[in-house]
């Protein structure tokens, strides 16, 4: 079974950047869309943003556009988020997880990683 793992969280400060990763044992049969969401404490899982392994179609959050990138590297099946200029509003746990068509709801993934916490202090 295809298993997502997430690294590169951590704690920082407001306009601080952090990379996180996701590397998937394989690429993920039938799940050719990659995505990042977010859940911080009481608050539901949002979307963060998306990327086909083919590299077409980012789709990323409005909260989120001009300060994070997301990327894949086929070689060794890892999507990365590239977060800058982060504010305390960020502090999340952050989730990638791998889906058939993609989307911005959690619904719409069928994998999903253990999540790696970010935190940004002020």
């Amino acid at each position: 079974q295809v298993q997502l793992v997430e690294s590169g969280g951590g704690s920082v400060q407001t306009g601080d950047s952090l990379r996180l990763s996701c590397t998937a044992s394989d690429v993920p049969d039938g799940e050719p869309v990659m995505g990042w969401f977010r859940q911080a404490p009481g608050k539901e899982r949002e979307f963060v943003a998306s990327i086909r392994w083919t590299g077409i179609g980012t789709v990323y959050a409005d909260f989120v556009k001009g300060r994070f990138i997301i990327s894949r590297e086929n070689v060794d099946f890892t999507v990365h988020l590239q977060m800058n200029n982060l504010t305390s509003e960020d502090t999340a746990v952050y989730y990638c997880a791998a889906g058939a068509v993609g989307g911005i709801y959690p619904h719409q993934y069928s994998r999903w990683g253990q999540g790696t916490q970010v935190t940004v202090s002020s």
